[in-house]
C-alpha cells in the first residue's frame, strides 16, 4: 500500500527536530523518568497500585543507585519540584544525581486532532545500564520505546527488559518515526524479553507493513499480550489467543497529552491487581478518556 509509508507532517517534523538536536523524546525504563513517565505511575496509583520509578544519572557520575535523602538538595529546582509532586501523589522516585546535565524540558505542539512532542531530555538521555538494579522485581514493568529506540540509552532499555522478573513485562512501541529510524528487526530483538506490547495503530503498521485488524493479528503472534491503543475508538487487546474489544464513551477532547500513559498505567496496574484483561482494558480506556478531557497534567 504506498499510503503506507506516508509520513505524518506534524508527527515527521517533530522527530526531525529530535535528530538535528541529538536529541529524542521522553524518557523512560520502567516508567520513565521525568514528567511523562510519571504521569503513567500517578495514574496506576489511582487504583492503589504501590509504584517506584527508575534511577538516572549520566555516564561518569560516581554515585550509582537512589539518591540519598541528603544529596536530593543537589537536583535543583526543577527536579526537585517534579519530586515534590511525584511525592504527593504516592509515588516515590529512585533517583541517581548526574551533575553534568539538566532535568529534561519538553515542547507540545497541537494541531486539531494531533499532537507532538520534542524535548531536550537533559540527564534521562543519558541513562545507562548501570544506572539500573541488577533485577527489576515488580508485578509489572514498563519499558518505554522512547528509552529502547533511542540511540544513547538503548542498552538501558535492553538492560531494563532482561533485569525484569515480573509476571508483565511491557514495552510501549512510542513513536513510529523513532521505528522506522532504529529498524524493525532490531526492534523486536531487543524486544525479546518482552511479553507484552503496547501501541497505536500508526506504530503497528510501522512494526508489520500491515494495517488495521492484519497489523494486530500479526503482533498478536509475536507477543503473548498485545494491546492496541485506538484513540476514540477505545483499544483492541490480544490475551494469549483471546482478542478482547473495548469501546469507550465519546468526550470532548481537550488536550490528549498523557492519555497514553495513562492507559498504560491503569492497564498494567489493574492486571497486577488480578482484574480481568476486559475489565483491566475498560479501566484504561476511560482513563486515558478522562486525561483527553482535561487540561489537567495529574490524575
Amino acid at each position: 500500500d504506498p499510503d503506507l509509508g506516508a509520513a505524518d507532517p506534524l508527527e515527521e517534523r517533530a522527530h526531525g527536530l529530535d535528530r538535528r538536536l541529538g536529541r529524542g523524546r521522553r524518557d523512560g525504563t520502567g516508567g520513565s523518568g521525568g514528567p511523562r513517565g510519571t504521569r503513567d505511575r500517578a495514574d496506576a496509583l489511582h487504583l492503589g497500585g504501590h509504584v517506584g520509578g527508575p534511577v538516572e544519572r549520566g555516564p561518569g557520575d560516581d554515585h550509582v543507585g537512589p539518591a540519598p535523602p541528603d544529596d536530593l538538595g543537589r537536583l535543583g529546582a526543577p527536579a526537585a519540584v517534579h519530586l515534590d509532586l511525584a511525592r504527593s501523589r504516592g509515588v516515590e522516585p529512585a533517583l541517581a544525581i548526574d551533575p553534568a546535565a539538566d532535568t529534561g524540558t519538553m515542547l507540545v505542539v497541537h494541531e486539531p486532532r494531533e499532537r507532538s512532542m520534542v524535548a531536550d531530555r537533559g540527564a534521562g538521555g543519558r541513562l545507562s545500564p548501570q544506572d539500573l538494579p541488577g533485577r527489576l522485581d515488580a508485578g509489572a514493568v514498563l519499558v518505554s520505546g522512547y528509552s529502547l529506540l533511542f540511540e544513547p540509552t538503548s542498552a538501558a532499555g535492553v538492560a531494563a527488559l532482561e533485569r525484569a522478573n515480573a509476571r508483565f513485562v511491557a514495552v510501549d512501541a512510542a513513536s513510529w518515526p523513532m521505528i522506522r529510524s532504529f529498524g524493525v528487526d532490531r526492534f523486536f530483538e531487543s524486544c525479546e524479553r518482552a511479553t507484552m506490547l503496547l501501541a497505536n495503530s500508526r506504530e503497528a503498521e510501522e512494526l508489520t507493513g500491515l494495517r488495521g485488524d492484519h497489523a494486530f493479528d500479526e503482533l498478536a503472534r509475536r507477543f503473548p499480550v498485545v494491546c492496541l491503543k485506538l484513540g476514540d475508538e477505545g483499544a483492541l487487546m490480544s490475551w494469549e489467543g483471546l482478542v478482547i474489544r473495548n469501546t469507550t464513551d465519546a468526550v470532548r477532547e481537550k488536550d490528549p497529552t498523557g492519555a497514553g500513559d495513562a492507559f498504560n498505567g491503569v492497564l498494567l496496574a489493574s492486571l497486577v491487581a488480578g482484574r480481568s484483561p476486559g475489565d483491566a482494558i475498560a479501566a484504561a480506556c476511560r482513563a486515558g478518556a478522562r486525561v483527553a478531557a482535561s487540561f489537567e497534567t495529574w490524575p
